[in-house]
């Protein structure tokens, strides 16, 4: 345990850091790959990848190196300039997504940011002036600033924080109540593809195509919060592409620069010429530090076929978990390398905390759900250990 003469690490974290944060239970110091060391020198293996962020797992040489030299020639420069690396990754998205020539693409500094920033582009849909609502889903996440908040469908986060941005309204998951709730009063409808936050909980069968019918039909914007679920996660480039429809707007963040914070919101076709000069910005937002770590990320993710091993690796993580034989895992939800086991009790906390006493980093996002996120680059040999010490939790708590 570091000590210093202010005491424990722990006592300082919590003397120092705002009281929104609760004292971690254990500070890192370093990560190569799929692997990251604490403090004191204990090994963990990192099935979360910092929440579906560190796409290239930790300390990759492409993502240092782009880093290095990038940082030699300019780190920052305002949003009164372009430069290379910024215009690289805005061409590099609109191709990936398939946005093409009538992509735009807005930089910002994280998720929460790629969603204000589509916020805005939903209020410049009013139409004839009659398109004041806004529809997201219940159980859904988007972030925690006052715009994002305001979508996210989980009441006990936003109540603290109450009167919210007014418009938003959030109906329950399923095709019907779309079809009751969409009409031409609809700005925009924003969906996550793959419910991240909630425990990673997929959409019905057929629910994105639907929604896309009716947002076309009435003017609203099908906007997809891909933060989560982008940049190959999911075993295409963005979850979007495994189904037949292109939407309006993308927001896309964690996983796009390894680690480095960027948000970007891509838009399509007519959105795109939605916003006009001066109606948004951001003093971070594209900055050639992070835009250059962008591009070393998805360019390695293309060169080394990364979203391929989403795939497969995916289905090996899945096919391990089935045959420890749980009684306690009711399901398994999500695709590529974003999983969610659906716990039949509610002891994913405790699992979480004997794998990370075991040296395995998962996630709880609630009491039913463990959530596994792998850096892209994982191998047979991260779920062979991965598979050996979840055997052991779960057989623990049986």
């Amino acid at each position: 345990m570091i000590q210093t003469q202010g005491g424990t690490w722990q006592r300082r974290f919590g003397d120092s850091m705002m009281r929104s944060l609760s004292t971690p239970k254990v500070m890192l110091d370093r990560g190569e790959g799929c692997q990251v060391w604490d403090v004191d020198g204990k090994r963990y293996l990192d099935f979360l990848a910092g929440i579906a962020v560190n796409a290239l797992g930790h300390a990759h040489p492409v993502l240092v190196q782009a880093l290095t030299e990038q940082a030699s020639k300019l780190i920052h420069v305002s949003n009164y300039f372009a430069t290379a690396p910024q215009v690289e990754l805005a061409e590099r998205l609109t191709r990936i997504s398939g946005a093409g020539e009538r992509g735009r693409v807005y930089f910002g500094n994280s998720g929460a940011e790629a969603n204000e920033a589509a916020v805005k582009l939903a209020r410049l849909n009013r139409g004839d002036g009659s398109r004041t609502r806004i529809l997201a889903l219940q159980n859904s996440f988007h972030g925690r600033t006052m715009g994002s908040l305001a979508l996210t469908g989980k009441p006990a986060l936003r109540e603290p924080f109450e009167p919210m941005m007014p418009g938003v309204e959030h109906i329950d998951t399923t095709i019907e109540a779309l079809e009751a709730a969409l009409d031409d009063t609809v700005a925009a409808l924003f969906v996550e593809p793959i419910k991240g936050e909630a425990g990673v909980v997929d959409l019905p069968d057929g629910y994105l195509e639907r929604a896309r019918e009716l947002t076309t039909r009435h003017g609203a914007l099908l906007i997809l919060d891909e933060i989560q679920t982008g940049i190959g996660r999911t075993g295409s480039w963005f979850a979007f592409q495994q189904h037949d429809l292109v939407p309006d707007a993308i927001t896309v963040a964690k996983g796009i620069a390894g680690g480095v914070p960027i948000g970007a919101l891509i838009t399509f076709g007519d959105a795109s010429d939605l916003f006009e000069a001066g109606q948004h910005g951001s003093t971070f937002g594209g900055n050639p530090l992070a835009t250059a770590a962008a591009n070393a990320v998805l360019g390695e993710i293309e060169a080394s076929q990364l979203v391929l091993n989403a795939i497969v690796r995916g289905d090996q993580l899945r096919a391990a978990v089935e045959a420890i034989g749980s009684p306690l895992v009711g399901e398994i939800r999500g695709a590529g390398l974003l999983i969610g086991l659906g716990l039949t009790q509610p002891v994913a906390a405790r699992i979480a905390a004997d794998a990370l006493e075991a040296g395995l980093i998962v996630n709880a996002p609630n009491d039913s759900s463990i959530r596994l996120a792998p850096p892209l680059i994982v191998g047979d040999d991260e779920i062979a250990e991965f598979t050996q010490i979840m055997t052991t939790v779960l057989k623990g708590l049986e």
